[in-house]
């Protein structure tokens, strides 16, 4: 499970039909400590009403296809949640809704 940022949406009109009704977003990762970006981006599959810009969690590999919306779909990436705050060691790095 890594952090991430949402920075862009994915459309596609032709794809496998157990994919059918899923929204793609574009996944950046980001640093816990200090929210800068930490690797290459990849698309996940949205499993909980993610937006642009918001702090999420990813999942990836076969923990992927264990969310209520992915069973059993190709998916290699889910978001299965969105970060309402991060606290390491009483220091709030991030708390959605503040810049």
């Amino acid at each position: 499970m890594y952090a991430a940022k949402i920075i862009g949406t994915v459309v596609c009109t032709t794809k496998d039909e157990k994919l059918n009704g899923m929204k793609l977003l574009v996944v950046q990762p980001i640093s816990l400590l200090t929210l800068k970006d930490e690797g290459k981006a990849a698309v996940a599959i949205d499993s909980v009403g993610a937006g642009l810009n918001e702090v999420v969690l990813v999942v990836g590999g076969s923990s992927a296809r264990q969310t209520t919306v992915t069973n059993n779909t190709p998916v290699d990436a889910t978001i299965m949640a969105i970060v309402d705050l991060i606290d390491i060691k009483g220091n709030k790095v991030f708390e959605k809704g503040k810049s």
